[in-house]
């Protein structure tokens, strides 16, 4: 009996040729790219409106005040995030500030973070929440030379692509891809909490 040496051919079926070309026409960033973050007023502004249906105005504010609240003490952020302003007499409105790490990488001998500042405010009514993330900046490597970043010079298409915008740009590109995923991690967690 003839022993045939074990040869790996992985990619000779027609169908992962396929799904290799396919997927090498998606860009992977297109989610980040022009138009993905919004300027309102001269300032880079995320809006969204959450339907809470069944949920009056009050259970929606205490729903969303224990949660903005929990998220100041998650181990990311630093102990100046707060809840600024929660009207409780008419529960119309949740106002909070954060300072938390957004990291890039980490790996061993190489952690590359930057803080990220931004504010969050919640208008409420019967049956939906308005949620802003607001008033975005950065400071970057706060352990060296230290470069403070506001949202509006770095990480708009402008600034966050490159000229054509079809690409992250190389060092504002990190910032922005991971602030649009800071913002729909917080406006997904607040969405399941309010369709529970």
């Amino acid at each position: 009996m003839t022993m045939m040496p074990l040869v790996s051919y992985s990619q000779d079926n027609t169908w992962e040729r396929s799904e290799q070309t396919t997927e090498s026409k998606t860009n992977p960033d297109q989610k980040y790219l022009a138009g993905a973050v919004p300027e309102k007023d001269g300032r880079v502004t995320f809006t969204t409106t959450i339907k809470a249906p069944g949920k009056n105005k009050k259970q929606i504010f205490d729903l969303l005040l224990e949660d903005m609240t929990k998220m100041t003490k998650e181990a990311n952020q630093f102990e100046q995030s707060r809840i600024l302003s929660a009207d409780e007499e008419t529960h119309n409105q949740i106002m909070a500030s954060y300072q938390e790490w957004l990291v890039f990488k980490n790996k061993p001998l190489n952690l590359d973070r930057t803080r990220l500042f931004f504010n969050l405010i919640a208008d409420i009514k019967d049956g939906e929440a308005t949620i802003t993330f607001t008033r975005i900046h950065y400071l970057y490597d706060e352990e060296r030379d230290a470069f403070t970043y506001k949202a509006e010079d770095w990480i708009t298409d402008k600034y966050g692509l490159n000229k054509k915008q079809t690409k992250l740009a190389r060092v504002s590109g990190k910032f922005r891809k991971k602030t649009i995923d800071r913002k729909d991690y917080i406006f997904n967690r607040f969405t399941q909490l309010l369709n529970k």
